[in-house]
C-alpha cells in the first residue's frame, strides 16, 4: 500500500480545474499531474500517424506500439510519446476536437489510468481530470469537483484561443460508456464562476481541511 496520497480534482472543460490543481500543488509543495495531457498526447500521436480514430481496433493497435513516458519536472507532470514531447501541439484544434473520442476507448483509459496511479509510488499528488475521484483514486478522501457556468467556461476557452464547444465536450465526456464524467462519491462541488484564482484556491483549501487534510503551505 502506498504511503503517498492523491488530491483528486475533477470537472468539465474550462471549469478552472487545471489552474486550481496547479496552484494547490504550488502552495502545498505537491506534484501536479495533468491527466488530460496524457490523453491529449495519445490523441496527438494517433493523428500524427494518420490512424482512423473511428476504428477502435486500429486505435488499440497503435496504442500498443506506443512508448508512453510519464515523469515529473519540478512540481509538474510530463508526458512524451515515443521520446517526443508534443508541447503546444497538445492544445491544437485537431487534438481539441478528437481527444474526447480517443478518451472513450477503454484500452486507452486502462493504460493511462495505470500510469496515473504509478505517480503515487514516488510522490503526493494533486491530479486533475475527469475520472480521478471516480476511477483513478476512488478511495482518496480528498476530492473536489470543479464546475462553472457554461457561458463562463465558453468565454474562458475563447480567451485561450480554443474554439471547441464546451457543451459538446460536456456531452461527450458525460455520456461515454467508460469512466464518464460525474461527481465522485465524497467529492465537494466548487463553483469557480465568480472566483478569482486566489479565492478559488482558498476555497479549495478549506474544502480539503474539511475532508481531513492537514494543510501545510510552503
Amino acid at each position: 500500500m502506498s504511503s503517498h496520497f492523491a488530491i483528486a480534482i475533477d470537472g468539465p472543460a474550462a471549469s478552472g480545474k487545471s489552474t486550481l490543481a496547479r496552484e494547490l500543488a504550488r502552495r502545498l509543495g505537491l506534484v501536479m499531474v495533468n491527466s488530460g495531457a496524457m490523453y491529449r498526447a495519445v490523441t496527438w500521436r494517433l493523428i500524427e500517424d494518420g490512424v482512423d480514430l473511428s476504428n477502435e481496433t486500429a486505435v488499440v493497435s497503435a496504442l500498443e506500439a506506443m512508448e508512453i513516458d510519464c515523469g515529473v519536472d519540478g512540481l509538474s507532470s510530463t508526458v512524451s510519446i515515443d521520446g517526443v514531447d508534443p508541447g503546444e501541439a497538445l492544445r491544437s484544434e485537431q487534438v481539441n476536437g478528437k481527444v474526447s473520442q480517443v478518451s472513450a476507448v477503454p484500452a486507452v483509459r486502462e493504460r493511462l489510468v495505470a500510469l496515473q496511479r504509478d505517480y503515487l509510488k514516488t510522490a503526493d499528488v494533486v491530479m486533475e481530470g475527469r475520472d480521478i475521484g471516480t476511477v483513478v483514486f476512488p478511495d482518496s478522501p480528498y476530492k473536489i469537483y470543479v464546475d462553472a457556468d457554461e457561458a463562463v467556461r465558453a468565454q474562458r476557452r475563447v480567451a485561450i484561443g480554443e474554439v471547441d464547444s464546451v457543451a459538446d465536450r460536456d456531452r461527450d465526456d458525460s455520456q461515454r460508456k467508460t469512466a464518464p464524467l460525474k461527481v465522485a462519491e465524497g467529492a465537494v462541488i466548487l463553483d469557480t464562476s465568480d472566483h478569482t484564482i486566489e479565492s478559488g484556491v482558498d476555497a479549495a483549501l478549506e474544502i480539503l481541511r474539511s475532508q481531513g487534510l492537514e494543510i501545510r503551505e510552503i
